[in-house]
């Protein structure tokens, strides 16, 4: 039978960010999955459709029939059909049964689901069975065959494609799809920013090596030359523009944040300034999703991978002017020794002695023409990274500024052809924004965001946000080791934060970035002050990745 688990066919996710507003915004609406029991009705459903048609089809052409070729011994006809239904990003449930003018008996059915594994099924003719959902162990088409076998051996085959909705990550060496101070990716010769609360759009099918179909994409946007504050939203092109943001600034800030963002059917990404004035606008791609079989996501406990204040992962301390160095990757915090295809990444920079931005691209290879953090002399800050391994399972850093700065790196999960899940992107819900009830997040505490009833998470995609800063600081994010059990019974333990960070602030800012959150054993994910005044934090998910 079809467990409790089944949930709504693609419960699918429009991913955006928070938008952070000197007032508390509307929160975004929640999506709401639809209930097991109507997943198996809509599976149920399907199927009774069909086995009424092909009875119907079977009396017509009985009826039309005369003479002894009108029915055998045994019965004038039996067939078989299926309903099938996706639920999260990995799993399909059924439900099936016979079409048949015999009045009882038992139906064997054998179900190949297309993957080497083949379940086997009893029922009554009358009656609709439904399967165990299955959940497969990649993204991508699969076919499933059903063969009943009636009660005195009658023989019947369906078979059906479904098309699972989870994603999977194909690594794409960093490159600049959009760049309005010079024409790139706008089809223009000569630099044109976007102007007050216009619209640019992004090719992404078909740029590089992006097929046509792909889901989602990893994008780093940067905003630069902003003539009044203000904040972008991207989004799939012809969709609806979300009431979210992407990327926050304020009058001539240069500052960039990494998105998934979804990609329309087009093959195009939208980018929206929300804003009075001009803004130039960078778009680089490190990679995208799709339906197939590629890269699954594994979090991990995010850990400090480097940091060049303590020589902590690199063989340099303060990187100088223009210089590169390298990181091992494989093997290294926590990750496996091969297999990483991508790595997925918090990168700070700490006390530079001026402006300038890194670049984290694969080991081994040149220094694209893109960024991943930018800052300015003295700016402490931080930006969400997914970058490729290099064939020598290291990274890369560029350091293109005339100073010194510190760089910091943590590590939150991995891609890999063994990784655990794959990406469902989602609708924009928001999980918290203390501004709404006027509590802000306290000095050195935390927020446990619970999500009790999902099923196989393994990481959730946010963008965490925070404002009204009352002293600088930093958030950290991390799974809860305790159980759901221990929130149920008031027997949770104040847990222990690791030491990384997610972004960091001063005192009267508002600082968002990109989190892949692993949701650990218990499926609850701390957000953790490290401040030594209140803040108000907001979270907004955005995707998820479900185990296989």
């Amino acid at each position: 039978m079809i467990s409790a688990a089944v949930v709504a066919a693609a419960v699918g996710f429009v991913p955006v960010t928070a938008q952070a507003a000197p007032s508390a915004g509307a929160a975004s609406a929640a999506p709401t999955p639809t209930p097991a029991p109507a997943a198996k009705e809509a599976a149920g459903k399907a199927a009774a459709q069909e086995i009424a048609a092909k009875t119907a089809a079977a009396k017509a052409r009985a009826s039309a029939a005369s003479g002894p070729a009108a029915r055998t011994q045994q019965s004038a006809y039996f067939d078989v059909s299926m309903g099938a239904i996706t639920s999260d990003a990995l799993t399909v449930g059924l439900a099936t049964g016979v079409s048949t003018d015999l009045p009882y008996g038992l139906v064997r059915y054998d179900i190949d689901w297309g993957d080497g594994i083949v379940a086997t099924e009893f029922g009554l003719v009358a009656d609709l069975v439904y399967p165990a959902d299955h959940t497969y162990a990649h993204a991508g088409a699969h076919t499933i065959t059903i063969k009943a076998t009636g009660p005195n051996g009658e023989t019947a085959v369906t078979t059906k494609k479904m098309v699972v909705e989870g994603s999977e990550f194909t690594p794409h060496a960093p490159t600049r799809l959009l760049d309005t101070r010079d024409g790139t990716g706008t089809g223009t010769t000569g630099g044109r920013p976007v102007g007050a609360n216009g619209t640019t759009r992004v090719k992404i099918a078909g740029s590089g090596s992006i097929p046509d179909g792909v889901t989602a994409v990893a994008l780093n946007i940067t905003v630069t030359n902003a003539a009044t504050a203000g904040h972008v939203i991207a989004y799939a092109s012809g969709t609806k523009r979300p009431e979210t943001s992407n990327v926050n600034f304020v009058k001539g800030q240069t500052v960039p944040n990494l998105a998934i963002v979804p990609v329309g059917k087009d093959g195009y990404v939208e980018l929206a300034n929300r804003s009075l004035g001009s803004v130039d606008l960078i778009a680089d791609v490190t990679g995208y999703f799709s339906r197939t079989a590629a890269a699954g996501f594994t979090s991990v406990e995010p850990t400090r991978l480097v940091d060049t204040r303590q020589g902590l992962g690199a063989s340099t301390v303060a990187p100088g002017p223009q210089k590169t160095f390298g990181v091992q990757v494989a093997g290294a915090a926590g990750l496996p020794a091969t297999g990483v295809t991508a790595v997925s990444l918090n990168v700070t920079v700490v006390n530079p002695d001026q402006a300038g931005h890194l670049t984290v691209f694969p080991g081994g290879g040149q220094a694209p023409s893109t960024s991943s953090v930018n800052f300015t002399a003295g700016q402490t800050v931080a930006n969400a990274v997914i970058v490729p391994v290099g064939p020598d399972g290291r990274i890369s850093i560029r350091h293109a500024s005339f100073g010194h700065s510190g760089v910091i790196v943590d590590v939150t999960g991995y891609y890999g052809a063994d990784g655990k899940a794959a990406y469902l992107p989602g609708k924009p819900e928001r999980l918290e924004d203390t501004r709404t009830y006027g509590w802000p997040l306290a000095a050195l505490s935390y927020h446990e965001e619970i999500r009790w009833g999902a099923k196989g998470l393994e990481a959730l995609v946010l963008n965490t946000t925070v404002t009204n800063t009352g002293s600088p600081g930093h958030l950290t994010v991390a799974p809860d080791p305790n159980t759901q059990d221990d929130y149920r019974n008031g027997t949770a333990k104040r847990p222990t934060p690791p030491d990384t960070s997610v972004l960091n602030w001063t005192k009267d800012t508002t600082v968002a970035n990109l989190v892949q959150a692993g949701t650990g054993n218990n499926d609850i994910v701390d957000f953790w002050n490290r401040g030594w005044e209140p803040t108000d934090l907001i979270i907004d998910l955005f995707g998820t990745y479900s185990r296989r």
